[in-house]
């Protein structure tokens, strides 16, 4: 979704991205003329917060980094939360955005609810974003676009996998939680997100999920994207009870002042540009 300019006169060669949860904030920044992130920055808020706490660290963030204070021809905003599902486009109806989450997310009556349009599979990503960081947002920016972390990720790995024959698992890692997408003949089997708080809550999730879709554990694909590498806890546990286990890529061919940590990480950050 795209909320108008109010500073239309506004040029300028950057652009921003920012994805955002209740545990953590990352930005990035692309300096288009040169095809360069010149800034990549991730803010651990150390503990889940409430949204009205969201703002406040969110607002610091703002005053207390330089990079930010720059104007931005583009701004992104990745809202990254577990209050979403993925409707087949033929049986959605926008009348009826409340009921496709009430079954799967603890949504209240004052709560605004949105979709995203996800063309490549022909659904949609209904979901209940930040407002109050949308606002936040477009009093400092005017114009923005945002959407929910789980369209870049069906979106970009539909792409990546569109050829494929084989089903893959894709894990995007973060802190406290992980989403899930599962891909074979490239289409969409399932998508979810989970939290987890040890390694065996992490696996028996995704073994769980196997089981559900009738996936066998020696013979699927299981992909790790995001901040996730191969001696954490979580790797090793899915190298011990799945067969085929590997890091994806973002093929990306953006030039770097500080490189990301790995090839697989900041996935969807920097997918959003």
């Amino acid at each position: 979704m795209a909320l108008p300019n109010k500073n239309p006169d506004k040029l300028t060669n950057l652009e921003l991205s920012i994805q955002i949860s209740l545990s953590g904030l990352s930005f990035s920044i692309l300096q288009k003329d040169t095809h360069t992130i010149s800034a990549l920055k991730h803010i651990d808020f150390n503990k889940k917060l409430t949204p009205l706490e969201l703002l406040d660290h969110t607002k610091n963030i703002f005053n207390s980094e330089t990079v930010l204070q720059e104007a931005f021809s583009n701004v992104f905003v990745i809202h990254d939360n577990e209050l979403s599902t993925v409707v087949p486009k033929p049986l959605f109806n926008e009348d009826s955005l409340a009921d496709y989450l009430k079954f799967n997310s603890k949504i209240l009556k004052s709560d605004f609810i949105t979709y995203d349009d996800i063309a490549l599979n022909d659904s949609v990503s209904v979901y209940v974003p930040y407002i109050n960081i949308n606002n936040f947002i477009y009093e400092k920016f005017g114009s923005f676009t945002f959407k929910h972390v789980s369209t870049i990720l069906i979106e970009e790995i539909l792409l990546i996998e569109k050829n494929s024959s084989s089903p893959k698992v894709y894990l995007n890692i973060s802190k406290n939680h992980f989403e899930i997408i599962v891909i074979e003949k490239g289409k969409l089997l399932l998508y979810n997100t989970f939290e987890y708080t040890t390694k065996e809550d992490f696996i028996y999730y995704v073994l769980f999920t196997a089981e559900q879709l009738s996936l066998n554990p020696e013979s699927l694909n299981l992909v790790f994207i995001g901040d996730v590498r191969e001696t954490d806890a979580l790797y090793q546990i899915a190298y011990k009870y799945i067969r085929h286990v590997g890091f994806g890529n973002r093929n990306d061919h953006y030039k770097y002042q500080e490189n990301p940590k790995y090839g697989h990480s900041d996935f969807t950050l920097i997918k959003s540009f």
